[in-house]
């Protein structure tokens, strides 16, 4: 099965990472700090896990990526995203950083673009490894 990388950094802040395949760059990712893995106020621990695409749920227009078997969490999505704020333990992708509401953490632009070029040229089932960024 294929493997993707995500590189993460670890703000006070927020944790920004850079997801690769094999050595292209697929995007950058935007979560929530390392929070001891506590649900919905921490970004996931790293590790190894499988995702899976999934099409829209009913009132959404975009399909996402899940990752079903996160010990100790439910419902961890890859997903768009603007500011770290509107994460709930979830996965933000998007093309680069920039500080949009001038607040000095850096937010993503060009996220529904991002996930749209990732679910039209990822399989429908990868693993994904997180890692820290040497």
């Amino acid at each position: 099965m294929k493997e993707l990388i995500l590189e993460r950094v670890y703000l006070g802040t927020e944790t920004l990472g850079s997801m690769y395949d094999d050595s292209s760059l697929v995007c950058k990712t935007m979560e929530l700090p390392w929070r001891n893995n506590a649900r919905s106020i921490s970004c996931i621990p790293e590790g190894l896990y499988y995702v899976i695409q999934q099409p829209p749920k009913p009132g959404r227009e975009y399909p996402y990526f899940r990752l079903p078997n996160v010990p100790g969490r439910s419902g961890i999505l890859i997903h768009r995203i603007t500011y770290v704020s509107g994460l709930k333990g979830c996965i933000g992708v998007g093309s680069s950083f920039k500080d949009l509401n001038k607040d000095g953490v850096p937010d993503m632009i060009e996220s529904s673009v991002t996930l749209q070029k990732m679910i039209d040229s990822l399989p429908q089932e990868f693993n994904l490894r997180i890692i820290k960024k040497l």
